[in-house]
């Protein structure tokens, strides 16, 4: 697998995110795709996950990448997003996504976690 075309595909895959074009962002996946993150139920498979992206709002908003790191198979992503307007939460928060790549370079896993500020002392 070339980690470039990896990163690629990651790239494109907020691109397609951030237009809600979900075909083109199934294209991306590998039918085993996991999709782990807090403010949704977990993704099991390629079709289940899109599915997720049409049916619970803040799975849809806006990503603004501020860093990509890239080695062998995994992806880190480090950003901003910014929930859409029909979200219950509308506060934008920062993330950063691991994704780890397929043989391929698709998508097989993101796991996605959010910016807290600790409780304080």
């Amino acid at each position: 697998m070339s980690t470039a075309a990896g990163l690629d595909h990651v790239r494109l895959s907020y691109e397609y995110l951030d237009m809600g074009d979900l075909d083109g962002y199934a294209s991306l996946l590998h039918p085993d795709m996991q999709l782990k993150r807090r403010d949704a139920p977990p993704g099991h498979g390629r079709d289940h996950t899109v599915r997720l992206l049409t049916t619970i709002p803040a799975m849809r908003g806006r990503h603004h990448i501020h860093k990509v790191v890239a080695g062998k198979d995994t992806v880190v992503v480090v950003g901003r997003y910014t929930p859409p307007p029909e979200a219950e939460c509308r506060t934008p928060s920062e993330f950063a996504d691991v994704v780890t790549l397929s043989d391929e370079g698709l998508l097989l896993c993101n796991r996605r976690f959010y910016y807290v500020d600790p409780p304080s002392l």
